[in-house]
């Protein structure tokens, strides 16, 4: 039986994760739940899971807990470094997760990522102490599967499919509402995702993770609109072959492969609904519009000028997705931000850990300073 530490366990992928292991009781056991700020759904887990210990970033915890428990940054660091866990599900949303994914991986256990800001702030960082990483996001762990068992030199391309958002086809773009934008057309996920799925910055930001993921050149690696959701990426082979994942869009799905690797549970017997049915199934692809969403575009660029350009990218695109929720820019202006944000930085390469979540800060501080005039 594998011993489970959820990272973000109050969000999404951390919930996503404990219907997984509540269907397999007899494979995964919960020993570490950690939250940002949603105490009381942190407390609701522990009772149903029963874990060893548990963390919260924000807030205080009850006294006399029947577990170990944890406060504050300083907590959740304690949490990792004390709890034995087979593998940790990695899934504290945006730049929050990164020193807590690093010491995680710096466990030497396995790492089941979903937290993709780790890779593209932190890659030569969290690549250096991880032991295993296996790929949650649906098109990474796409990838991954597609390229067990190939040769590096037999690839010719990966290919990472993206929904192309709610407005693919709609003009309006500087009329959308934060409430329009919270409407994927397939997947359920966090609100900061979901607004970088509509951008297409949630490609660009797993464009660049896949880089660190998987090691190809930046030119091997493409992005393509595929509106169904239903192949989640694809590898492209000299041979002319290309082999792809395919299944309904559940992050179900792939939690359970990264969790169960290399053998595979019979999820389809536990959830009916994530078996895919091929009858009148349509497959559509489509190049993306960069000039229509250039957040793809910036974030290509941002890899290209070196690190740490993408730590500023992900800085920026958080501040620029926190504005536009709150109704203080447009969606039109969250690129615009973006850009601005990259051109007027200059910071250092980051030589450690610290030194990450310091240029993260900082560019934070610029993109803030740089949105002033919209405010």
């Amino acid at each position: 039986m594998k011993r489970v530490l959820v990272l973000g366990s109050t969000g999404s992928i951390g919930e996503s994760t404990l219907k997984v292991v509540e269907a397999f009781p007899e494979e995964f056991k919960v020993v570490g739940l950690v939250a940002g700020r949603n105490r009381d759904s942190l407390l609701s887990q522990s009772k149903k899971f029963k874990p060893e210990a548990v963390a919260l970033f924000e807030g205080e915890l009850p006294n006399n807990l029947p577990f170990k428990a944890f406060t504050g940054i300083e907590g959740i660091r304690r949490l990792i470094e004390e709890l034995d866990f087979d593998v940790c599900v990695a899934a504290i949303s945006g730049s929050a997760g990164i020193l807590p994914t690093y010491w995680a991986a710096r466990k030497g256990k396995r790492l089941a990522l979903a937290n993709k800001e780790a890779l593209v702030c932190a890659g030569p960082f969290v690549k250096s102490v991880s032991r295993e990483i296996i790929p949650v996001d649906s098109e990474h762990s796409a990838i991954f599967q597609c390229l067990n068992g190939e040769r590096r030199e037999s690839v010719e391309e990966i290919i990472l499919t993206a929904s192309g958002g709610p407005f693919r086809e709609r003009e309006d773009l500087d009329k959308v509402k934060p409430e329009e934008a919270l409407k994927h057309p397939n997947w359920n996920m966090g609100k900061k995702v979901t607004i970088d799925s509509a951008t297409l910055m949630n490609k660009g930001l797993e464009v660049i993770e896949a880089y660190w993921l998987f090691g190809f050149p930046l030119e091997k690696i493409k992005a393509v609109i595929h509106p169904q959701s239903i192949v989640h990426s694809m590898v492209r082979f000299v041979d002319g072959s290309v082999i792809s994942q395919m299944g309904v869009p559940d992050m179900k799905i792939p939690i359970v492969y990264a969790l169960s690797y290399p053998e595979r549970l019979p999820l389809g017997e536990k959830f009916p609904s994530l078996n895919l049915h091929f009858s009148g199934l349509k497959l559509d692809f489509y190049e993306p519009d960069t000039g229509k969403f250039p957040c793809l575009k910036l974030a290509y660029e941002s890899l290209e000028r070196g690190y740490p350009y993408p730590i500023v990218l992900n800085a920026a695109d958080e501040v620029a997705v926190e504005l536009f929720l709150k109704g203080k820019i447009k969606f039109t202006q969250i690129p615009v931000l973006i850009e601005e944000v990259l051109e007027r930085s200059n910071f250092p390469k980051p030589e450690s850990i610290e030194d990450v979540v310091e240029v993260d800060r900082r560019a934070k501080e610029l993109a803030w300073k740089v949105a002033r005039k919209w405010l």
